[in-house]
């Protein structure tokens, strides 16, 4: 009789324990007393107690981790999924004010900042002391994560036009993430070390130095800043490039003085302010949560696509290229409304019907599984671009950062919602499809955006409602 007792887990299957055992002098009297635990003795009635020497983890598959690092097992396991959500809480503040803060102060320095702040913290991370330094440093990161990708997709809509902004918007930013992310399996495979891994992450961020001098800032911004002259500098620079010749005046319609006497307010009340931007950004919101909890929900649950956990994570990273170009085509060639909708309703039915699957059928899970993140992932893409086409340019930074903060409370209760698994095994499933059906139909408020231009004040975003 070994010293370790047995647990029941999930569907009452017996699993040795990793965070107790009977306590060796009890188990050692018995057998000198040639008593047999099990036979002669109750195992219940024998007394327990924690792992008191420590514990020893495999390097089979990684050589360190966090986990490992800091200990973070039995009764210190709650640590795991509260670091995933101190990060996405740092993501969410920084979705917040990034958003506030490029509207007032412009695109491209906010970008350069959080694109900073995120290299810098993230290689910080390599030196720290101890899971509460960890975790401090963690939400920091988190503060830059989102905010220079919603700052560059900002940029990015409002310097470029029609299809090519369309393009970018879907394929560039989405489809650039999905690239990255495939990558991260590959280059841990080789580390197999956190403090590896994260030294590999941050190296990269030193190559958007250049961009500094390479990257414009936003003439729509600069116009709505009474900042004419540098905005016309930055499109005749753009025509030359083009070898095309700018006219002589560009801005006709703007004076300096009347702009900046009419600054359009672009902060988050000015959001709830109006009846009917107040709805639109409600809705939003709603929409975007959906889509993120759906996200990360099904991504956070790679680990059963393969039994080994880099091709698991490469695996699910794959699954978003097709995804990212159907988000792109659907933006080129169908209504927002429309599109947003579907997606809803096609990321909800495979997680109904998962239920329906005999346990037997474990591949035919996996792949509702799947079919379910391919339509949350390509919604969450089209709600990047749907949302940038809502808002004029004095808002749009805010109220793309706005609605990516609500959303990020998705991800930031996804590994809590995980856990419901274990008091039903597909209570989380339908707790997501359910959401997502009825946000669909609440989308269908939402104002439709397609083949229309980019509002430029609040009153135009009024005209479109």
């Amino acid at each position: 009789m070994g010293s370790i007792p047995s647990l029941l887990v999930l569907n009452g299957k017996p699993k040795l324990s990793k965070c107790r055992r009977y306590r060796l002098d009890v188990v050692q009297n018995l057998s000198v007393q040639g008593y047999i635990p099990g036979r002669d003795i109750n195992l219940t009635d024998l007394e327990q107690e924690s792992c008191v020497d420590g514990w020893r983890y495999s390097k089979d598959i990684y050589l360190s981790t966090i986990v490992t690092e800091f200990d973070l097992v039995c009764s210190e396991q709650w640590k795991r999924p509260f670091t995933s959500t101190v990060f996405f809480v740092g993501v969410l503040f920084g979705s917040f004010f990034s958003g506030q803060l490029s509207d007032r102060y412009g695109r491209k320095p906010i970008l350069f900042a959080t694109m900073a702040a995120q290299t810098l913290f993230t290689f910080a991370q390599v030196f720290s002391t101890s899971w509460i330094v960890f975790v401090l440093l963690l939400f920091v990161n988190g503060l830059g994560q989102i905010s220079n990708f919603v700052a560059a997709l900002v940029l990015g809509a409002e310097i470029l036009t029609g299809n090519v902004r369309v393009l970018y918007s879907s394929m560039g930013t989405c489809l650039g993430f999905a690239v990255g992310y495939m990558l991260l399996p590959v280059v841990a495979y080789f580390l197999r070390d956190w403090k590896s891994l994260l030294k590999a992450l941050s190296i990269p961020g030193l190559a958007y130095i250049p961009l500094w001098w390479l990257l414009p800032e936003s003439p729509r911004w600069l116009l709505s800043q009474g900042r004419v002259e540098e905005a016309e500098a930055i499109i005749r620079k753009a025509a030359r490039w083009n070898k095309v010749q700018a006219p002589r005046v560009i801005f006709e319609n703007y004076s300096v003085k009347e702009t900046k006497a009419y600054k359009e307010p672009n902060s988050m009340l000015d959001l709830l302010r109006h009846s009917s931007i107040r709805t639109t950004t409600l809705i939003l919101c709603l929409v975007s949560f959906t889509m993120t909890t759906g996200y990360y929900s099904l991504s956070f649950n790679t680990a059963q696509l393969h039994d080994d956990p880099y091709i698991s994570c490469f695996i699910s990273a794959v699954v978003e290229v097709p995804a990212y170009i159907s988000s792109w085509i659907a933006l080129r060639y169908l209504p927002r409304r429309l599109s947003v909708t579907s997606t809803l309703i096609l990321g909800s039915v495979p997680l109904f019907m998962i239920q329906l699957v005999p346990q037997n059928l474990f591949s035919l899970s996996l792949a509702l599984e799947m079919v379910g993140k391919y339509a949350f992932t390509t919604g969450a893409s089209l709600m990047f671009a749907y949302t940038t086409e809502l808002y004029p340019t004095s808002l749009r930074n805010t109220a793309t950062g706005t609605t990516t903060t609500v959303s990020r409370t998705g991800s930031c209760i996804t590994p809590f919602l995980l856990s419901l698994g274990a008091y039903f095994n597909h209570l989380p499933y339908i707790t997501i499809g359910t959401l997502a059906v009825a946000t669909a139909f609440v989308a269908l408020l939402l104002p439709e955006s397609f083949k229309q231009p980019l509002p430029e004040t609040i009153q135009q975003m009024h005209e479109r409602e």
